[in-house]
C-alpha cells in the first residue's frame, strides 16, 4: 500500500559545475518537489552561482556546503544525513552535469510513493554521445554486480538517476563503509541488495555532459573500482548462505 507520509527531496551533488547547474535547477523546479544542492567543495565561483541560486528560490532550494571534496559518494552521503534531518523520507539523486532528463523525475517519484521500501533505479537509454569505452567498462561492471549479488535484480549499476528510500539508505551508510568516490553508486547497491531492498528498475535517457566536465579520473577511478569490486566478492563469499537461502525460498 503506498506510503501516505512520502516525502521525497530532489539530491544534487555539485562539483564545479558552475555552467550546467542552472539549467539543470530549472528543470528541477519544473516539477513539484524540493531540492537539496550538495556543494562538494567546489571553486569559489562555483559555490558563488549554487548560493545565488539557493538565495533565489529559498523556499524550494536548500544548500549544503562542504568544505573540502568528498567524491560523489561523499557528498551524496551528505545530502542523505541532511535530507533524513530535514524529514524528508526520499532522495531523488540526479548528476549535475546535465547527463540526465529531469523530466523523468514524476516517472521515478511515482514508483518511489507505490512502492516506498524499494529502490528506484534507472538503466541509460543512450544517444549517439556516449563513448563505446564507456559502454564496455560499464557492461564488466553488471556482470561483477550480478555476481556480487547472485541475481540480475540490478540492471544498471552506475546510473547516477535514482531514488533511495532514505530509512533504508541512512542505516546502512552509517554502518557500513561505504566508498566515497565513484565506486558508491556501485557499492551501495550491493549493500542495498544484500539486506534484502527491492530493485524496481526504469529506463531513462542519457546524454554525456552538457557542460564536458567529468570528474572520472581514469587511473585513480578505475583501481578504486577495482578495489571495491575485491571487497564486494570477498563479502558475497561470507554472505553465500544467506544469498542462496534467499534465492531457494
Amino acid at each position: 500500500m503506498p506510503d501516505t507520509n512520502f516525502k521525497p527531496v530532489v539530491l544534487v551533488p555539485v562539483y564545479d559545475h558552475e555552467h550546467a547547474i542552472g539549467a539543470m535547477v530549472l528543470a528541477i523546479l519544473a516539477h513539484p518537489v524540493a531540492c537539496l544542492l550538495v556543494d562538494d567543495g567546489s571553486k569559489p565561483s562555483c559555490a558563488a552561482v549554487l548560493r545565488d541560486i539557493a538565495a533565489r528560490h529559498p523556499d524550494r532550494i536548500s544548500l549544503v556546503r562542504l568544505k573540502q571534496n568528498r567524491g560523489k559518494g561523499g557528498a551524496v552521503m551528505a545530502g542523505f544525513e541532511a535530507a533524513w534531518q530535514r524529514g524528508y523520507t526520499h532522495a531523488l539523486q540526479i548528476d549535475a552535469d546535465g547527463q540526465h532528463d529531469a523530466g523523468c523525475i514524476p516517472d521515478f517519484l511515482a514508483l518511489a510513493r507505490q512502492d516506498p521500501t524499494a529502490m528506484i533505479c534507472g538503466h541509460p537509454v543512450y544517444d549517439a554521445s556516449v563513448p563505446r569505452a564507456r559502454l564496455i567498462g560499464r557492461y564488466l561492471t553488471h556482470v561483477w554486480v550480478w555476481v556480487h549479488t547472485l541475481s540480475f535484480a540490478v540492471r544498471d549499476s552506475m546510473c547516477g538517476l535514482r531514488v533511495y528510500p532514505l530509512a533504508k539508505v541512512v542505516p546502512l551508510t552509517r554502518e557500513e563503509r561505504i566508498g566515497p568516490r565513484m565506486e558508491f553508486d556501485i557499492e551501495v547497491l550491493v549493500h542495498l541488495v544484500w539486506r534484502g531492498v527491492r530493485i524496481v528498475n526504469i529506463a531513462t535517457p542519457v546524454t554525456y555532459p552538457s557542460d564536458g566536465v567529468s570528474h572520472f579520473r581514469v587511473w585513480r577511478d578505475n583501481l578504486r573500482i577495482s578495489w571495491m569490486h575485491t571487497r564486494l566478492f570477498f563479502g558475497m563469499v561470507r554472505r553465500l548462505p544467506m544469498l542462496m537461502g534467499r534465492k531457494l525460498t
